[in-house]
């Protein structure tokens, strides 16, 4: 399936370097020009009004310059992706502070343009990826809700710094303070993200970045030391986990 054309809007206080844009982009496929600017607070209304995919911005605009806009856009949701178009070669080092896509040099040829036009398109393709994928639901418990003497209390799973059984309850300790909830210990480990947690025992799960350390008792089996200054024994069955932690 085709993508949608590429909505563009140019900024530039040159009337002949704008049409001279006009003119490239008709000969482009899959792009809408949406408006044209003539300066650097226009093309802030503009893209706010009109939410172009695509800002083709010239730096050297009076008052409000091409990397002022660029800043300001930055921090609006959705942004435009920012090709710089401009005659002078001593602002690339500030186009790249603000992200630009690309930076193109006047006078524009027809292919540069339209590479920096693909290149637009692949960066807003891959951000869109990036908030889909920030914005799915997690499939590992974020949080668990106690009882205590004033009632229920919200504990976000990465407070936690190890979950230990007590019998058909888990006692989940943060800092000094715990709370028994009532789960078993393999449906946590089901339920908790492994890439924060580790199961070390029958009876017990760890946050990751709360072990400090590993050693072994005299029979050889090992004990990891806990960002409490506490030690927790590593069953048997899950030693593994400790190469796997080490990297080894």
């Amino acid at each position: 399936m085709d993508e949608p054309p590429l909505r563009v809007l140019i900024a530039d206080d040159e009337p002949l370097a704008a049409e001279r844009l006009q003119l490239l982009l008709a000969r482009i496929q899959h792009v809408d020009l949406v408006g044209t600017a003539s300066d650097g607070e226009a093309a802030v209304r503009l893209a706010e009004g009109l939410t172009p995919d695509v800002l083709l911005l010239d730096i050297a605009m009076p008052g409000m310059d091409g990397i002022d806009v660029a800043r300001a856009l930055a921090e609006r949701r959705p942004s435009p992706a920012v090709v710089f178009v401009t005659a002078f070669d001593q602002f690339a080092v500030a186009a790249f502070e603000v992200a630009a896509v690309d930076y193109l040099m006047k006078p524009i040829e027809p292919a540069r343009l339209q590479k920096a036009l693909d290149r637009a398109r692949i960066h807003l393709r891959h951000r869109g990826e990036e908030e889909a994928l920030s914005a799915a639901p997690s499939a590992y418990l974020d949080e668990f809700w106690a009882s205590d003497r004033t009632g229920l209390v919200r504990i976000a799973s990465r407070d936690v710094d190890r979950v230990t059984a007590e019998r058909d309850y888990m006692r989940l300790h943060v800092g000094a303070r715990s709370w028994l909830i009532h789960h078993s210990m393999a449906s946590l480990e089901d339920r908790l993200d492994p890439q924060l947690f580790v199961r070390l025992h029958r009876s017990a799960i760890v946050r990751r970045d709360f072990i400090t350390g590993f050693s072994r008792n005299p029979s050889g089996r090992w004990i990891a030391r806990l960002g409490d200054e506490s030690e927790q024994p590593v069953g048997r069955l899950y030693a593994d986990r400790v190469r796997s932690i080490a990297g080894r």
